[in-house]
């Protein structure tokens, strides 16, 4: 064994390295030569032993140890994309009310209020008086939310836009006037929907009188002047739809079929569209007050409007009654939600409007073919139970008609009559995804030390030079 300046003693020389004792992974690193590294030569301080025992360390070095080792390469973090938002459900809960209310005031208008009834008692006129009293809440309210799902969708670049908004809405809109000028063609003359009789009616509904498919219709003519008018600051665009609404719903104009419904229900349309967060904020608020106040005032303008003939033909009344009405539905949707299985339930069905809406019709008509002669013939107490009790339970029944034929003809392969074929949606250029690489959390150990390549020990030639100084030469002892 040798000693040399800075040797470290005890140690023998037939192992000029050892293990690294905090690793433990069988790297060997050199012995170093510098009495400061008997102190911290890998932050492990270092203790005189005899011969064959290891040099000592204790667990509080161990930080500094970690320390000194290699910093860790940080992680590639790879760009991943937003989750995608969830819809609200105070939303699809107020769709799926305004559907019921659709179908409720087909049912009363088109078959109830037609049969021949023979009772005591005013039914029929509390269910149409009921039907009427919704009329400002469930088309505002239904167009309100549909601009508010369009928002970020009219932003889209025109091709996507063209396709998936607008050409779909007008290639749904005219496949289900054919089939329902076929359907509707044997319905006697008391269901009153407009349906073509020949070939030029037939084009005058695909383009300036739309049926009662006419939100079809909407959607796509409301999506083009959207996507135009992007550029045009918010409180003028629904100052002029304000306008248009508060002159179509006067008597100055006569508008056949639906035509009339296109330019009043254009300004809610374009609320939803522009005032989306605001409208979002009053539906969160669920205050009561706001809630009671809006339904208080709502069922006052109405019903006064309802009282007064003609009141609702005066210049800006309809409008400003259906802006109550929206703000009163958007506080009552966001309570229902919140409901367990009824806001649920309602959500659901608010998500699958689109079936209801374009089926219920024909069912309904050819309901009216087979049932309006015995429903007018079936005696007093028959009549008083059907009186009470149809409307609830016809509209329960079209809705579940509807949504099991939507469903069976999605399996049958019918889904281009509820969709664009090819896609709804433009395709966008393919990008070639990367994998994600998920960020661990730091664990609490050590990393391994880099390995050090040996070098030789650098040699104090200052004790050998004294060495010759005194005749201690290599001449004289040898090599």
């Amino acid at each position: 064994m040798t000693n040399y300046p800075g040797h470290i003693s005890g140690i023998p020389d037939d192992e000029p390295t050892r293990p690294n004792p905090v690793a433990g992974s069988g790297y060997r690193h050199p012995f170093p030569q510098d009495p400061a590294y008997q102190q911290d030569g890998y932050g492990i301080p270092w203790q005189r032993q005899s011969y064959g025992q290891r040099p000592a360390y204790t667990e509080q070095s161990v930080p500094a140890q970690a320390a000194h080792a290699a910093p860790e390469a940080p992680a590639e973090e790879m760009p991943t994309p937003a989750p995608k938002k969830p819809r609200s459900q105070w939303a699809d809960t107020a769709k799926g009310v305004c559907i019921l209310l659709v179908v409720l005031w087909h049912v009363i208008m088109k078959h109830y209020l037609q049969i021949n009834w023979q009772i005591p008692v005013p039914l029929p006129g509390v269910w149409g008086t009921l039907g009427e009293i919704f009329l400002p809440l469930r088309m505002p309210v239904f167009f309100a939310i549909s601009g508010m799902f369009a928002a970020n969708a009219a932003l889209r670049p025109w091709s996507v836009v063209r396709r998936s908004r607008i050409a779909k809405f007008f290639y749904l809109y005219a496949v289900w006037l054919l089939i329902h000028t076929v359907l509707l063609a044997p319905v006697p003359a008391n269901f009153d929907t407009l349906h073509a009789k020949n070939a030029l009616q037939v084009l005058e509904e695909l383009t300036i009188t739309p049926t009662n498919l006419w939100y079809l219709y909407a959607l796509a003519i409301y999506f083009t002047i959207a996507k135009v008018s992007l550029k045009v600051p918010a409180p003028a665009l629904i100052g002029v739809a304000f306008v248009i609404n508060a002159i179509a719903s006067t008597d100055l104009f006569t508008w056949p079929g639906n035509r009339g419904q296109l330019f009043q229900n254009l300004l809610f349309f374009l609320i939803g569209l522009r005032y989306k967060q605001q409208l979002n904020k009053l539906a969160d608020t669920k205050d009561r007050r706001l809630l009671l106040g809006s339904t208080a005032v709502f069922l006052v303008v109405i019903l006064a409007v309802t009282a007064i003939p003609g009141a609702n033909a005066w210049f800006g009344v309809w409008p400003i009654a259906s802006l109550i009405a929206v703000v009163a539905g958007f506080q009552l949707a966001a309570r229902l939600a919140t409901v367990p299985r009824i806001g649920s339930g309602l959500a659901w069905l608010g998500q699958n409007t689109l079936p209801i809406y374009i089926i219920h019709m024909p069912l309904l008509g050819l309901w009216h073919i087979a049932a309006l002669e015995g429903s007018s013939n079936l005696g007093t107490a028959g009549q008083l139970l059907l009186a009470l009790v149809e409307p609830v339970l016809l509209t329960a029944f079209l809705v579940w008609m509807c949504l099991s034929l939507y469903r069976g003809l999605q399996l049958t392969g019918g889904t281009f009559l509820f969709d664009l074929p090819g896609g709804g949606a433009a395709k966008p250029p393919k990008v070639e995804e990367k994998p994600v690489v998920e960020k661990l959390e730091p664990v609490n150990v050590y990393r391994q030390a880099e390995p050090v390549t040996p070098q030789a020990p650098a040699w104090d030639e200052a004790p050998t030079q004294q060495l010759r100084t005194q005749g201690w030469s290599d001449g004289q002892y040898g090599r």
